[in-house]
């Protein structure tokens, strides 16, 4: 419990230290690079992650390290840190503060503690797949009973198209009874919290989801790939409230 404890207070390091480089180039000048899968980068991007690369390696040199950015250190270590400086840089570079810092800490691939950073909002979440904590401030799901009470947030609508059936998406949005696009990290965030009842990501990477677990199963909600398996061995990613957990799983998955 003590571990857990001084890890949690270096999580926090790891965030503020982050959070001070990205605000430093939020809603300013900067340079757009284009990656090879054709998503977006920048100064702040790399820099954050730099800074909680240089902490972690400092702290903790037999760990591994898994960042969007900057690859693998010892990717056969006990414990890794999986890094997304910015999820949601194309917020980012829009100027909207819907974007954050994702940060987990895994013990043998299994996610053990997740934060989710929102810099321009100074919001620090995590969770430990026991409790989540808010600024220090307990925090839970809400009871949604029923698909056509919930607040239901994507990402990107055109990525269902992609990569999975858009009329089962849409299908589910006209039961719900809200349905909004208040995505990426954010969108996790307001499920924990208790604000919606229904986040979908079709596709995703590692550093997109290991954060979340801990954070979702903390706050006492249901996270799963698309099928309803285990999200750590899967690209996509469903979070809910628990309650209507295997009804929109049906949904999805409904040819």
């Amino acid at each position: 419990m003590e571990q857990i404890q001084s890890l949690k207070k270096f999580i926090r390091l790891l965030a503020n230290e982050s959070q001070k480089i990205i605000l430093q180039y939020f809603r300013k000048e900067i340079s757009i690079e284009t990656k090879e899968d054709f998503s977006p980068v920048t100064i702040a991007d790399k820099k954050s992650e730099e800074i909680m690369r240089e902490l972690i390696i400092k702290e903790f040199p037999e760990h591994g390290i898994i960042g969007e950015e900057f690859g693998n250190i010892n990717p056969e270590a006990e414990y890794k840190w999986v890094l997304d400086p910015i999820d949601g840089t194309k917020s980012f570079i829009c100027g909207t503060p819907l974007f954050g810092t994702l940060i987990a800490l895994l013990r043998n691939n299994q996610p053990l503690l997740g934060a989710i950073n929102l810099p321009v909002l100074n919001e620090f979440l995590i969770g430990d797949n026991e409790t989540a904590y808010l600024n220090d401030i307990r925090v839970n799901v809400r009871s949604c009973k029923d698909i056509s009470s919930a607040v239901l947030l994507i990402t990107d609508y055109l990525s269902f198209e992609k990569y999975r059936n858009i009329k089962a998406l849409n299908n589910l949005i006209k039961k719900v009874k809200l349905f909004r696009n208040w995505g990426d990290c954010y969108g996790y965030y307001l499920v924990a919290t208790g604000y919606a009842d229904i986040m979908i990501d079709p596709i995703v990477s590692l550093w997109d989801f290991m954060a979340l677990i801990p954070i979702i199963k903390g706050a006492g909600g249901i996270i799963t790939d698309y099928y309803g398996n285990d999200p750590t061995k899967g690209n996509s990613i469903v979070a809910t409230g628990g309650i209507i957990h295997n009804d929109v799983i049906k949904m999805l998955v409904l040819e």
